[in-house]
């Protein structure tokens, strides 16, 4: 039996490609592992897919001073330890890393063993994770034409983000009876992000009952991020987080507002969802989510509405000529051709492993 570790954390956004994963990994008898934070949220989401989850130390590499960066280097240390052992016990074929610094250790682990190594790189321009890992990894998989200039060429794979398949089999009728809205009236489905964020929620709430005039609002929050005050109106949903019945609620969503990390906007491509994108801002990020909204817009699959532009009006302006204009988003999204990312990622896999 073939054997693989996978490995990312910290956000939804490098898990969800890993569990598009397992059902082809499994038919091909792939004994699996997963390795992750302690307590990060790939945890629960890795054991709620019934993988045996190993948690190690994790810390994380910043650009900028924060007393942490004196002792987060020993937890990274204390990770490469631990993914060293899990190494020698467990034995893999290959590696697949989604990223996140979880990541690190493991990959730099997987060097040590010789263990060839695949990474997955979402966005534009790599990030510091995997620009560590990059000269350890026998294949680098990315999501946009953009970033193959920005990776070794004997190395990079155009591959588009693997697509969990359940994703793509949501009903709109159980998606109305998940929420208790009206087939009647258009639905907004919001999507701050797996840790949510604060200014989209902002922004969508202050214009919400202009919104609730013509619309009805999905609007998925984030972790304690739940307005009390606005449970109980009517054609407004809130939810902190959900897994399972996301499929069915994107389903009955007519177009999505999304930050862009680049997971969730592949997905609403692959969903053939209208959307509009507000990206976080390059004050409080390095600015990946600007360039990957940016390649989205010019391929005419999403509207972008920039943090430092968004107020009620241009907001509330932004919602409705995305929906008053979503045949065409969705006619360019039937043009692409980045739809095989699993069964792409699959075959580098099983040549990684064959070659082993």
């Amino acid at each position: 039996m073939k054997k693989i570790i996978l490995t990312g954390g910290g956000t939804a956004g490098h898990v969800t490609p890993n569990l598009a994963l397992l059902p082809s990994l499994k038919e091909l008898g792939y004994e699996i592992r997963y390795i992750g934070s302690y307590q990060g949220m790939e945890k629960k989401l890795i054991e709620g897919a019934g993988i045996p989850y190993e948690g190690i130390s994790s810390g994380k590499l910043r650009r900028y001073f924060d007393l942490k960066n004196f002792s987060d280097p020993f937890r990274v240390i204390k990770g490469y330890a631990e993914a060293l052992k899990i190494m020698k016990s467990f034995k893999p074929d290959v590696v697949f890393s989604k990223g996140g610094f979880v990541a690190v250790p493991v990959v730099l682990a997987a060097k040590h063993y010789k263990i060839p190594t695949i990474i997955h790189e979402s966005d534009i321009t790599p990030g510091l994770a995997n620009k560590i890992c990059i000269p350890s990894a026998k294949k680098v998989c990315c999501n946009f034409p953009e970033t193959l200039s920005y990776l070794p060429e004997e190395k990079a794979v155009l591959t588009g983000s693997p697509i969990r398949e359940e994703l793509l089999k949501g009903d709109r009728l159980s998606g109305l009876q998940y929420t208790h809205l009206s087939p009647d009236r258009p639905i907004i489905l919001v999507i701050g992000g797996s840790l949510g964020s604060v200014k989209v929620n902002t922004a969508v709430r202050s214009i919400l009952p202009r919104l609730l005039e013509t619309f009805q609002v999905i609007h998925i929050c984030g972790k304690e991020h739940l307005d009390d005050s606005l449970i109980g109106t009517p054609g407004y949903v809130q939810y902190e987080y959900v897994d399972k019945p996301l499929k069915h609620l994107f389903a009955a969503a007519d177009v999505v507002i999304s930050r862009a990390g680049a997971n969730s906007i592949c997905e609403l491509l692959a969903l053939r969802k209208p959307n509009l994108l507000i990206p976080l801002s390059a004050a409080a990020s390095r600015g990946d989510q600007i360039l990957n909204a940016k390649s989205f817009q010019k391929q005419g699959f999403s509207a972008v509405l920039e943090e430092e532009s968004l107020t009620d009006d241009t907001l509330y302006q932004a919602i409705q000529d995305l929906y008053d204009g979503r045949q065409t988003y969705i006619h360019a999204m039937e043009q692409t051709k980045l739809n095989n990312a699993v069964e792409t990622i699959i075959s580098l896999i099983e040549s990684c492993s064959a070659a082993d």
